[in-house]
């Protein structure tokens, strides 16, 4: 198996070997820099052959900060996830980080199960988005006839097969794949299946998110339920509307990055999809139906 190059920056050496160890056992190629602008050359000269970086934010000559915003302003660059980790943890430090583009943010020190575990998400995300940008071109010049489709889905899977039918419709693909995967993963945990957001937090740290997933499926409160995404081309914008057979939620307090739950495994999706993919996401009524929209152009 091809193992996933990761950069890792820290002007600290004892840092890097920290975190060199604990992440030993994983099938990773770390690449060791305690120079960021070395470390910003190498990205840079390298496109295409980094699958994360693990940033320190407090750094001479560049701080992370910065680091991740060139990233995000970068093409090439702005769809590698980015872990944070920092000693930084006012409130409004990790919003900032967050919001910059952060795909974690993690406060030293922390043990290595929060690194592991983090890691391993950024990196099934980033090969996720990959796969969809490469099949949603495949469909591009199809998609661009349809005016309207409505989809019924109810298992991660079936999830995986829609996206870049979806994505492919959309001018940016890849921004609108990222957070349309958010809506409808919650669709189905949260909405159809009952999983609470300390439960899926739980999950995520054990490794057995999905297994839960699909052995609640086959229960019987369960096993008729669906979700489905409705999307239509309007004439000034693309929208998608996601909506489940659940309860509900409180989704007002998940629309904005809250700094209480940074260095939770999960819990950012909405914010994300709000923030990165589409300019205009609304929730209706109990939280069961959600309507995001992207421009045409």
């Amino acid at each position: 198996m091809t193992k996933s190059r990761v950069l890792v920056i820290d002007d600290e050496q004892l840092n890097l070997l920290i975190i060199e160890e604990f992440l030993a056992d994983e099938q990773l190629d770390l690449d060791l820099q305690v120079d960021p602008l070395r470390a910003w050359d190498r990205l840079q000269g390298n496109e295409g052959a980094y699958s994360l970086v693990i940033l320190d934010r407090m750094m001479p000559k560049l701080d992370g900060l910065n680091f991740l915003r060139q990233m995000k302003e970068h093409p090439g660059l702005a769809d590698i996830p980015v872990i944070m980790q920092t000693a930084a943890a006012a409130p409004e430090q990790v919003r900032e980080g967050l919001q910059a583009g952060a795909y974690y943010y993690l406060i030293k020190p922390y043990e290595p199960e929060a690194l592991i575990s983090i890691v391993r998400g950024a990196l099934d995300d980033y090969r996720v988005r990959r796969a969809l940008r490469r099949l949603s071109r495949r469909y591009e010049d199809a998609q661009k006839l349809l005016q309207a489709a409505e989809y019924r889905f109810a298992s991660l899977q079936e999830i995986n097969k829609l996206l870049p039918v979806l994505a492919g419709l959309a001018p940016n693909p890849g921004a609108v794949a990222s957070g349309l995967s958010d809506l409808m993963v919650n669709a189905i945990e949260h909405g159809n299946l009952g999983i609470t957001y300390q439960e899926k937090a739980q999950l995520k740290m054990d490794g057995v998110w999905e297994k839960e997933i699909e052995r609640r499926r086959t229960l019987p409160e369960y096993r008729e339920r669906f979700a489905t995404v409705r999307v239509e081309r309007l004439p000034d914008r693309l929208q998608f509307t996601v909506s489940d057979q659940g309860e509900g939620f409180d989704w007002q307090r998940y629309l904005e990055f809250d700094p209480a739950r940074a260095f939770d495994p999960n819990g950012r999706g909405i914010a994300m999809a709000r923030t990165m993919s589409f300019p205009d996401l609304r929730y209706l009524g109990k939280g069961n139906v959600v309507v995001a929209s992207v421009t045409n152009e």
